[in-house]
Formats: structure tokens, C-alpha cells, sequence
């Protein structure tokens, strides 16, 4: 999958808690399909957070809500959740989605002890799983699910009934790219207000319930999902989408805000207008920022440029008509590059912009698509990659070598940039570990 550049009436249910353990809580949900037995459920999925002072406890509260012909089901009745990583009971089982239905999850927060930033990240998956008849009438993409693409969403501000807060969107489009938009982590504000990381504000309002003790708490968040009956059709029969979220709290005090707990590496270079040793004759100065994001079902890879302001941009074809970013991955850190993802507008791929190179022991193939289960996108001045677990281990190198076409500046992504790039040896590559 690649890019470029009414809400449903939902009911409140009863709401079920999960306690976790020191400072983070991973909650996730899996699948929906049209035409077969395809599900939603929950797995729960711990992790201690070191902090700078002290400690606290989120616990998250959560309710669902599935409305298909206008019957609203209370899918949270079972769920419990755990402490230790291992599997919850299904909270939220649909069988059969079809256009028309929609729902809703909603998850509040209670922290424990000291008031927190919390901060959530999330990662999906889809399937084709086969295709029947009506569906290959209509769907292009044997290989690849439509579900994602085909559920509107959005992600917003509520209270704990699960009412809208005024102003409140996080975010809303398409499932995908609503997941998309939180893969790398967003900073979640305590008064509701869409804020940017360091402008947040903390979960911190105080609540002592009869016989319960004391904690702070703030806004929660909604996600609606609907699947509109007016544009959605066969294309979706038979797939399958699996989601995955994931909330950290991470202590006010001692913290500004800014800390990205979602990121599993980061670093950022600047862009170099010396390398051909002579006047170039359209420098431009600014960096490139590579997060690394490992999910569930996929790492996600972001590269974030930034210009100076000068009016010459290193993604702007206007300015560098060659302008174009490989990413070379050794899947396995073993040594050797395994492939390569390619951002090239101008380069007539068969999936433009993006394209896909493997190496055939010491020689990359053509150009192609990007494989099933991979996707691209760019957005403004961000490139993402997503790369499925099944090609990536827990720890990977990779080298980035984005270049202006000769007559602007290189960014180079290696450990030691004076060498050059190798596309073929990953000693120089900078690791990613999870």
C-alpha cells in the first residue's frame, strides 16, 4: 500500500479495568472482515518503564461497542486483563462486518501515585485471505487487504461517557491512516486540547473514590469506526485487519513532555553540501531525522527532513528533479544488505514513487512493487516505510543515502558518512534494536 501526499450514534457500556504494572500498559485488538468469520480480540502486553523519579501505576479503563443493523452489542463484558504479558480473554469478537456497521472503543486512564504523561502508539496488519467471486470482480489488488483503506475513523478527545469533547479531534480519515498517524507515538493531552509533544498537558486531576486510592486521571480517547455503506462494496469480502495500541505514562515531574516512548531509536544527520568536493550549484542546508518504531506486526521507519527556510527543499522535485531516498535493510544484521526501499518520484517505478529492489546474492533485482505487506507514504516532508516482523528480527541495520541528483546536498544515514555507502555490506549501516 502506498500514498501521497457524520458520526455513528454509539452507546455507553460498562466499562472493565486493567491494572498494569510499572508505568506502561499495551492494549490490542485484532481483526474485522466482511463475508467470513473474521474477528476482533484483545491481548494484553506489560512493560516496566524505568523513570527519573519515583514510580506509578496506569491502569486503563476500556469499553467497546459494535452497532450492525442498528443492534448495539456490549462486546467488553468478558474482558479482563493481565499484568504479566499474557493473553486477555476477547473483548471485542465481531464476526460478518459488513458495510453499515460501525462501533466505537474508548480507553481512560487513571495513574496511580504521580501525575504522567501519557502518550499512545499503535500498528495494524492486513489479509486478502483469499478472494470469492464477487470480490474479484471488483478488487485489483489480489495480494493485498482493503480494509484499512475502506473504514472511516476517528481518533478524539472524550470524556469517561464516551461523549466527544468540543474542539477534541486527534485525528480522523481513513482507519489507516489514522493508525498510521499514531505509529510513531502521539502525546496524549490530560485536558483534551490537541497539543504537540512538550505543549501537553499531564494527566494530574485528582480522584479519591470511596475506599479506593487516591490517583490523578484526564481526558480519554474515542476511536469511532464506521464502514460507510454509500462507497463500500465486494473489495472488502473475505479481509481481514488486526490493530494494535499501546499507552505509556511517563511521570510529570523531572520530565518535560518531549520524551517519545513509542520510538525504539532515533538519530539525525545533517544534510552535507561538500561532498563532491566543489561548489555546488544548488546547496541547501538542513537534517533528516530516522525514527524506528518495532509494532506488533510491523517496524515502522520514518525520515523526517528539515530545510532551513531558504526556499530550496530536498524533497521538492521543483528544486531537485532526481531528488530521491534508498533505504537499504539488513533484515537479520548478519552483514549483508537484504533490500532496498526507494523513494523516487521521477523515476517511473510500477508503484511511483515507491519501489523495491532485493538482493540476489550480491546483485539487486529490478525494480518493482513494494511486496504484500509492506506500505509507503509521504507526507509534507515525512517518508514512512513499514516493513512486516516476519522481515525484520529484533535488531537490524540500515543505511539511508538520499541525494539531490548532484546538484544539491546529500543525506547520508551510516555510522561513519566519510566512507560512502555500501549497499552491499552492512558494517556501516546504523543498528536498530527493539
Amino acid at each position: 500500500m502506498t500514498s501521497d501526499d457524520n458520526q455513528p450514534q454509539l452507546y455507553r457500556l460498562s466499562r472493565r479495568n486493567v491494572l498494569a504494572g510499572l508505568g506502561t500498559i499495551g492494549l490490542a485488538s485484532a481483526g474485522a472482515g466482511l463475508g467470513t468469520s473474521a474477528f476482533f480480540s484483545d491481548e494484553e502486553s506489560f512493560e516496566d518503564n524505568t523513570l527519573t523519579a519515583g514510580s506509578l501505576d496506569l491502569r486503563v479503563q476500556y469499553e467497546a461497542s459494535y452497532d450492525s443493523d442498528g443492534a448495539v452489542q456490549n462486546l467488553a463484558d468478558s474482558a479482563m486483563g493481565t499484568q504479566d504479558g499474557t493473553p486477555a480473554s476477547t473483548f471485542y469478537n465481531l464476526d460478518d462486518v459488513k458495510p453499515g456497521d460501525s462501533g466505537h472503543v474508548e480507553f481512560c486512564f487513571d495513574i496511580v501515585d504521580n501525575p504522567a504523561y501519557v502518550w499512545a502508539c499503535a500498528d495494524y496488519s492486513e489479509a486478502e485471505n483469499g478472494m470469492s467471486e464477487p470480490e474479484m470482480d471488483v478488487d485489483q489488488t489480489p495480494d493485498e487487504g482493503e480494509l484499512a483503506d475502506s473504514i472511516e475513523a476517528e481518533l478524539v478527545y472524550c470524556d469517561e461517557d464516551g461523549e466527544p469533547i468540543q474542539n477534541g479531534e486527534i485525528v480522523s480519515g481513513s482507519l489507516a491512516e489514522v493508525l498510521d498517524a499514531i505509529r510513531f507515538g502521539a502525546a496524549l493531552d490530560g485536558d483534551g486540547v490537541p497539543n504537540v509533544p512538550g505543549e501537553q498537558s499531564p494527566h494530574d486531576t485528582p480522584m479519591t473514590p470511596q475506599g479506593e486510592a487516591t490517583y490523578v486521571t484526564g481526558a480519554c480517547i474515542c476511536l469511532f469506526w464506521e464502514i460507510p455503506y454509500e462507497t463500500v462494496g465486494n473489495e472488502i469480502q473475505t479481509d481481514s485487519l488486526s490493530m494494535n495500541f499501546e499507552f505509556h505514562a511517563l511521570q510529570s515531574r523531572h520530565n518535560d513532555g518531549t520524551t517519545n516512548p513509542c520510538l525504539d531509536g532515533t538519530t539525525t544527520v545533517q544534510y552535507d553540501n561538500d561532498w563532491k568536493g566543489q561548489t555546488l550549484g544548488n546547496p541547501t542546508d538542513g537534517s533528516v531525522t530516522t525514527d524506528v518504531a518495532f509494532g506488533p506486526d510491523n517496524v515502522g521507519i520514518r525520515f523526517t527532513f528539515e530545510d532551513d527556510g531558504d526556499g530550496v527543499d530536498f524533497l521538492d522535485t521543483a528544486d531537485y528533479s532526481s531528488t530521491n531516498l534508498p533505504v537499504v535493510i539488513d533484515g537479520d544484521a548478519d552483514g549483508t544488505h537484504d533490500f532496498q526501499l526507494i523513494w523516487q518520484p521521477n523515476a517511473g517505478f510500477p508503484d511511483a514513487p515507491f519501489g523495491y529492489q532485493e538482493n540476489n546474492g550480491g546483485s539487486y533485482s529490478a525494480t518493482t512493487a513494494l511486496p504484500a505487506g509492506f506500505s509507503a507514504a509521504k507526507n509534507g516532508n515525512e517518508i514512512v516505510f513499514t516493513v512486516p516482523r516476519t522481515e525484520i528480527s529484533s535488531t537490524f541495520r540500515l543505511l539511508a543515502y538520499g541525494s539531490t541528483g548532484g546538484e544539491g546536498p546529500i543525506a547520508e544515514v551510516n555510522t561513519d558518512p566519510a566512507l560512502g555507502p555500501d549497499f552491499y555490506n552492512s558494517s556501516n549501516a546504523v543498528s536498530f534494536s527493539e
